[in-house]
């Protein structure tokens, strides 16, 4: 007998099918839907790649990954005590105020640096370089003021670290109270000069300088001007550059390119110190931990700090960097009243505008921004030099084998006021490339002069050749640019921001 399933009745064939859902509606489209392609992605701002380094660092020590970093360098650090023993210390102000300052420490440089840069003779055991950097409190601003190394001070009474033996009170150049007591005897003699507390104290020396430009790879740095000092070995043309560790050692020391000797200097020193700036806070270092970890142990393996100066000091520091950029960052030298102060058994020394100098300092104290946040834009192209082109006699030789080049020279040189031959001629050098200004040593502040007035042309120095200038006209020459005469102390205490100093 056979049996019957029962199963149960098929649905209907439609009833089979998935119930049809209704898609959910699609956002509105940000772009009009007939485009067939996307629109290319801008540029990332500026401010949005600092916005994402000061996120990588907030993040990194939220983490605890910063602070382990930092924290693990901070046992490595050298320490000192330069606030030992201090009474009567200036009220402090409104922000805080770091010395720092740079030492020769040329002991610590390999053999091969020391060729290669011109690092030869014996450390000074002094300080080569001496700034106070001004963080204002809001952290969004910070002040740099130089402060020169031969600058007249009368050193208190105190110990003589090398003798052992007290000494009173007695006159000496700034750079010296490093030498006979050290960073104590430094942060009291800036105090009394300033009357401006210090809060901390930071040492850096020519390894810590050179490995800090090279982890960064670099820090990109531009001149209008040739720059050749044959002290240090510095050899840039004109234009933009990137210079290695070393060749930042040489343009920071250099004091024989221009007529500001010590003062061209220091202002070549805030030029590269805004330069760097930029370059950290701009780049995408602190975005890599690792990176971050190289920088820092770059700049704080081997400097020497007080005992205050610890980690959560630093990671403030790291976090503030959201608001720093060339603009927020502004430079000066202490006013000066007389750059040649003769003083018996020290020669010549440098002697402060006590007025304006006071007015300096106050401004820090209470946390005023040294410049004009709106300035008038510089309209007047002309170079300034320190000698006159009317006291500078000049001979044009035509270096090329372009006909007439060489009285187009004389008479653009002319032109300018420079006391020409106005008898150009042909140079025994043919097919000269770069322009080139031929001086004798003695007289190379009018060859700077002629320089300044042939943008990119090259200075050689040809002893014994006497007062007259001689100018070997390339095929690089364009134009003769009009020269000013602006006193080089003048000009290194101007209050510039940090973006006028950089290639930008």
């Amino acid at each position: 007998m056979s049996t019957t399933s029962h199963r149960p009745p098929r649905p209907p064939a439609q009833s089979r099918r998935a119930p049809r859902r209704t898609p959910p509606p699609l956002p509105p489209s940000p772009r009009p839907d007939h485009l067939p392609y996307a629109p290319a992605p801008r540029r990332r701002p500026r401010w949005a790649m600092r916005a994402a380094i000061t996120l990588s660092v907030v993040l990194l020590a939220s983490a605890g990954i910063g602070h382990a970093v930092v924290s693990s360098l901070d046992a490595d650090i050298s320490r000192v005590d330069p606030f030992r023993d201090m009474k009567n210390r200036p009220p402090s102000g409104h922000g805080m105020n770091v010395l720092l300052v740079g030492t020769d420490g040329r002991d610590r440089i390999s053999e091969r640096e020391r060729r290669a840069y011109r690092l030869g003779g014996q450390p000074c055991h002094c300080t080569d370089t001496m700034m106070i950097v001004h963080v204002s409190s809001d952290r969004e601003r910070a002040s740099v003021v130089s402060l020169p190394r031969d600058t007249y001070v009368e050193l208190p009474a105190h110990v003589d670290q090398v003798t052992g033996r007290q000494r009173p009170p007695h006159p000496v150049k700034l750079n010296a109270a490093y030498a006979e007591g050290g960073p104590n005897l430094t942060v009291r003699t800036v105090e009394d000069l300033t009357h401006l507390k210090i809060d901390h104290y930071l040492e850096v020396d020519f390894t810590t300088f050179m490995r800090t430009v090279d982890v960064l790879d670099g820090v990109p740095l531009c001149t209008a001007e040739p720059l050749k000092d044959a002290y240090t070995g510095l050899d840039l043309p004109a234009g933009t550059h990137t210079l290695t560790g070393g060749q930042a050692l040489q343009y920071v020391r250099s004091r024989h390119v221009d007529s500001g000797s010590d003062f061209g200097r220091m202002q070549r020193q805030q030029r590269f110190l805004a330069a760097l700036l930029e370059r950290a806070t701009a780049s995408r270092v602190l975005l890599n931990p690792m990176r971050f970890r190289d920088v820092t142990r770059a700049v704080l393996g081997s400097v020497r700090a007080d005992r205050g100066f610890h980690t959560d000091e630093l990671l403030d520091l790291g976090r503030a960097m959201r608001n720093f950029s060339p603009s927020s960052s502004e430079f000066t030298t202490v006013p000066i009243a007389q750059t040649a102060f003769p003083v018996k058994g020290l020669g010549s020394t440098v002697k402060w505008d006590p007025v304006k100098a006071r007015e300096l300092f106050r401004s820090l104290r209470e946390d005023r921004p040294l410049a004009a946040r709106e300035q008038a834009p510089r309209t007047d192209p002309s170079a300034s030099v320190e000698i006159a082109p009317r006291r500078v006699r000049v001979q044009v030789e035509n270096g090329t084998d372009t006909a007439g080049l060489g009285r187009r020279v004389d008479t653009a040189l002319a032109g300018v006021g420079f006391v020409t031959t106005k008898a150009p001629v042909d140079s025994r050098e043919r097919g000269v490339k770069r322009t080139a200004v031929l001086y004798d040593p003695r007289w190379d502040r009018s060859a700077r002069s002629v320089a300044a007035a042939l943008p990119g042309s090259e200075l050689r120095a040809v002893p014994g050749m006497g007062a007259t200038m001689r100018v070997i006209a390339g095929a690089d020459f364009r134009q003769v640019r009009p020269v000013r005469v602006e006193d080089p102390v003048k000009r290194a205490t101007k209050v510039v921001r940090g973006d006028e100093v950089s290639c930008e």
